[in-house]
């Protein structure tokens, strides 16, 4: 009876974690979605970016579907344990460790996935400079997505602010006008002029996302790591839980 009560709250503080857990996943997975809306927007629109590149959008709905399940299941463990339901316990280590198998193909494709990041926004380099002299200062959605971009991540361009020469926006502001976020608003005095751009030395967007990419790599795989820990730990005590209860009957 000591051992059995003994196993419940393991079992209960185990899919307790595992809850909270997944709901730190769930919230990784929101702020990763709205962090880097804008930038993800910004390279999504154009019309021959590579296809491996719709899958980082996707990064975080599947986070926040990895948290709802955690969530769920984190529930199902704590009440099969309550219970003592050897149905409900084996449906839970099965499912447990289907998820825990997924995680470890995910981890490698993470892991993949980070290494090609760079490659990947260089190539792209080409085809957002393109975008950004035809569509800036001439299309609304599109100046106002790299206004709120540049300004959020305080990066200019996708390099640099060489970047918007020739575009619609550096033509109709006589040739030497630049976004003001590509200058420093502590030091430049009036437009964002060549020489204040270059004087202000910001970073370029390229930059801020392949940042921001291998930043949230880390955190998932910290979060990841963690919850993994507790699936095995989980998995072990649901089973001896799940032979203790049939010994019963």
């Amino acid at each position: 009876m000591c051992c059995s009560g003994f196993l419940k709250m393991m079992m209960f503080i185990f899919n307790g974690c595992i809850f909270l857990a997944g709901a730190a996943v769930l919230g990784v997975g929101v702020w990763v979605k709205v962090d880097s809306a804008s930038l993800l927007g910004l390279l999504g629109s154009l019309e021959e970016a590579p296809a491996g590149l719709a899958q980082l959008a996707n990064v975080s709905y599947l986070l926040m579907a990895v948290g709802a399940v955690l969530l769920v299941i984190g529930f199902l463990g704590c009440c099969g344990a309550v219970r003592e339901s050897r149905c409900m316990l084996l449906t839970f280590f099965i499912i447990v460790l289907i998820i825990f198998v997924a995680e470890v193909a995910g981890a490698v494709v993470m892991l993949v996935f980070q290494d090609l990041a760079d490659e990947l926004l260089v190539d792209l380099e080409d085809e957002v400079r393109k975008a950004i002299r035809k569509d800036y200062g001439k299309s609304e959605s599109v100046t106002s997505l790299w206004n709120a971009t540049m300004d959020e991540f305080k990066c200019c361009g996708y390099r640099n602010y060489t970047d918007f020469i020739n575009s619609t926006f550096y033509i109709d502001h006589g040739g030497n006008n630049y976004p003001t976020a590509c200058c420093n608003a502590t030091t430049t005095i009036g437009p964002c002029s060549e020489s204040a751009a270059s004087s202000s030395m910001i970073d370029g967007c390229f930059e801020k996302l392949l940042q921001l990419i291998e930043d949230n790599a880390v955190i998932i795989a910290g979060v990841a790591l963690g919850i993994a820990a507790l699936e095995i730990a989980a998995m072990v005590v649901s089973m001896v839980l799940y032979k203790q209860i049939g010994s019963k009957a």
